[in-house]
This record gives C-alpha cells, sequence and structure tokens, in this order.
C-alpha cells in the first residue's frame, strides 16, 4: 500500500467496513492520510494537543464542533483544519465519507479514549 504512486480514494472507501474507523491510505512526510465513515454521535470531545487535522467531506454532510463556538455543518467538498490543542467533536445523522490528513503522532480522538478509539495498528489493516 505504501510507496505506491497512485490510490483511488473511491476503491478505498467501498473497503470501509464499519464508522469511526480511521483507514490509512497513504503517506507524506510525517503525515497520514486517512479516509474514515461517520454516521451518529459517537466521536467524544478531544483534542489534539500538539497536531491540527485537516477535513474533507467526500460524501454527505458533518456537523463540526468547536469549543466555546457555533457549530457549522460541512458538506462535500468542504475542508477544515482543526488548529493543535482546539477542543472539537464531530457527528453526522446520515453517513459521511471523510478524507483526515494527520500527523503520524496523532491519535484519532485525542485525548479521550472510547470504544472507538483505534490504534495506528488497526487504521493500517
Amino acid at each position: 500500500m505504501y510507496g505506491c504512486p497512485m490510490v483511488n480514494i473511491n476503491d478505498q472507501v467501498k473497503k470501509l467496513q464499519s464508522y469511526y474507523s480511521p483507514r490509512i491510505i497513504a503517506e507524506v512526510n510525517n503525515e497520514y492520510v486517512k479516509i474514515a465513515k461517520v454516521k451518529g454521535d459517537n466521536v467524544p470531545w478531544h483534542t489534539h494537543e500538539n497536531e491540527d487535522e485537516l477535513f474533507l467531506i467526500l460524501e454527505g454532510s458533518l456537523e463540526m464542533e468547536i469549543e466555546q463556538q457555533q457549530s457549522f455543518t460541512m458538506r462535500q467538498g468542504d475542508l477544515f483544519v482543526v488548529p493543535k490543542g482546539v477542543k472539537h467533536k464531530v457527528s453526522s445523522d446520515k453517513e459521511c465519507t471523510i478524507l483526515l490528513i494527520e500527523s503520524k503522532t496523532t491519535l484519532h480522538t485525542g485525548d479521550v479514549i472510547t470504544e472507538i478509539t483505534k490504534s495506528i495498528k488497526n487504521q493500517k489493516k
């Protein structure tokens, strides 16, 4: 998978088996490119103390909540970067597919461990 000159994102999305289980599809320098599906409100409020987190909506819509700010809806094609140290959470009423760019040190549920937390090892499967 890594070192491959081309990855078809649509083919990779078809392989996603469950919600809240990011899958690493590429590496760029010290960053992972990940895809995931979200449905519901299972992502806890969390922060990434040392890393920014990029969200790109591939399909559907995603509710982005940032602590002490008004929430907003991201739709297909929208891109947003959550700065390091900012408490946030995401949810979606219907299935939403996202692409994430995160530092290799980023835990996808940040400083909070829940039943949806996946290790980097499990994200590479």
